[in-house]
């Protein structure tokens, strides 16, 4: 991430699928971040935008599928995912958006 990176670009879109809701019962939310992002900048930025206490951060990158379309081979986009665990008391209402 570039030096003048804000705290919009690290964070992409929180995830809501089943998986992450089984995860946020135990206080955990799933994001997309900047795939070139670290983990003390997703922490920031996750504390800065919310106004929580984060406890730990764990990454993860999915490789895009391969796909056809009309024809033509092509592949989906690389996705990097963080699970964000926040400390006891601290939560965060992902169907509100940023």
């Amino acid at each position: 991430m570039s030096a003048n990176a804000t705290h919009y670009d690290v964070i992409r879109k929180p995830i809501i699928t089943e998986k992450s809701t089984m995860a946020s019962e135990n206080g955990a939310v799933v994001f997309e971040v900047a795939i070139d992002s670290n983990k003390p900048q997703i922490k920031e930025a996750v504390e800065a935008l919310f106004g929580v206490k984060v406890k730990a951060v764990n990454t993860t990158i999915t490789k895009g599928k391969v796909k056809r379309f009309k024809g033509q081979m092509g592949r989906r986009k690389d996705v990097k995912k963080a699970y964000v665990t926040l400390e006891e008391g601290n939560t965060i209402d992902v169907s509100t958006g940023l």
